[in-house]
């Protein structure tokens, strides 16, 4: 059965719109349909103040398109804009229909435990949640976080990399993977893996060339899905490769999930490093401890002459971490050998695992679990205790 927007739409008028009057296709509550290899896309305009309380509403318009014969999964996330951009304003208050004519709100999902930061949810099975983040783009962040996710892995964690980065998905180039996910009862997708590493992405779940043409609501939804409704099963550390700079994204990972901390990704020259500045600015103030700053492309040798150059400067990074008083990881040399490994899908960690590259990877890896210990250990004596006599 093909699948089109007149499909989805036929679906969805049978969803009811809020407090039970009309549906809402009517309503004029659904956004642009967007339809990628059986994948659908869309968002339900609701009042702001409300999103909570129609959250069953959200779940029964996922439903119905996920039951439509070959549609293989959807993201359905609620939002307070019009289709305009503008916000949207709330309603008429509707008449209160009688109680026997209400239907009962689904049941809620299990808490997930509980972590030491408030009002943020830990995702069941994953014991700290790492994001390799960025200012801007085009500074070596993928690379970092596949290498970096690499390195926890031989220090012998059970450790997964989640490819935030929606519109720019290149973790699956980056690690040689390919296909689509399978799932565990149709709405729980299974990880790839890869080099020991369970991997989740949106390039597995839409073409390469496909673009990805998202407001805010969509790529929130997106990320919530990929971290909650994957099968993790019980990893050690989940490193979160981010899209470069201080948007939706990061506000969303910072603000409703635990995360253990923040690495940071920068070259060396000045105007990375202001980029740099506010993605770590934007850490500091949602709390989120960071673990440090990555130099990447620190420095080139010539492979004929063994001569050194510093063609974005050097040690701009380090500086920059001394002056803010956060650790400095390590700085990454420019090497070719790097990127066609990477083009590859064989990344230098596992690839010339005895390279001075990948040396740098693995001492980057060893401090950032220092950091994580540390952080851990501080969180735990800020516990207070309870002491029953």
């Amino acid at each position: 059965m093909t699948i089109s927007k007149q499909l989805v739409i036929d679906r969805l008028k049978t969803v009811n719109g809020p407090d039970f009057t009309g549906n809402i296709v009517d309503l004029g509550l659904v956004s642009e349909i967007f339809i990628a290899d059986s994948k659908v896309f869309f968002s339900i305009t609701v009042p702001a103040a409300r999103a909570q309380e129609l959250e069953p509403l959200r779940e029964a318009a996922e439903r119905v398109v996920k039951a439509i014969p070959g549609v293989t999964g959807a993201v359905v996330a609620l939002t307070a804009e019009k289709k305009g951009g503008g916000m949207a304003s709330a309603p008429a208050p509707k008449p209160a229909q009688p109680p026997a004519a209400r239907t009962p709100a689904a049941p809620a999902r299990p808490p997930a435990p509980a972590s030491h930061a408030s009002g943020k949810r830990g995702v069941p099975g994953i014991e700290a949640i790492v994001a390799v983040a960025s200012g801007k783009g085009g500074v070596g962040k993928s690379t970092t976080a596949v290498n970096l996710a690499l390195g926890l892995a031989g220090l012998g964690l059970k450790v997964g990399l989640l490819d935030a980065d929606i519109y720019g998905p290149s973790v699956p180039r980056l690690l040689g993977l390919s296909g689509r996910p399978e799932t565990a009862d149709g709405r729980i997708l299974k990880p790839m893996e890869r080099y020991g590493l369970k991997v989740m992405s949106m390039g597995f779940l839409v073409d390469e060339d496909t673009p990805m043409i998202w407001r805010g609501p969509m790529v929130m939804s997106a990320l919530t899905q990929m971290l909650r409704e994957v099968e993790w099963g019980a990893l050690e550390v989940l490193v979160v490769d981010m899209p470069p700079g201080t948007g939706d994204a990061q506000l969303t990972m910072a603000q409703q999930v635990p995360l253990a901390g923040a690495v940071i990704v920068s070259t060396p020259q000045d105007l990375a490093l202001i980029d740099a500045r506010k993605g770590l600015n934007m850490f500091r103030k949602v709390d989120v401890p960071l673990l440090g700053i990555v130099e990447n492309m620190s420095y080139f040798v010539a492979p004929d002459t063994g001569n050194r150059y510093d063609i974005f400067g050097h040690g701009g990074a380090e500086r920059e971490a001394g002056r803010l008083g956060i650790p400095f990881l390590g700085g990454v040399p420019l090497e070719i050998e790097t990127r066609e490994t990477s083009d590859a899908g064989t990344p230098v960690v596992v690839s010339r695992p005895e390279s001075a590259q990948a040396g740098v990877y693995r001492t980057i890896a060893a401090k950032v679990l220092e950091r994580l210990r540390a952080e851990h250990a501080t969180a735990e004596a800020s516990t207070p205790a309870i002491i029953f006599e």
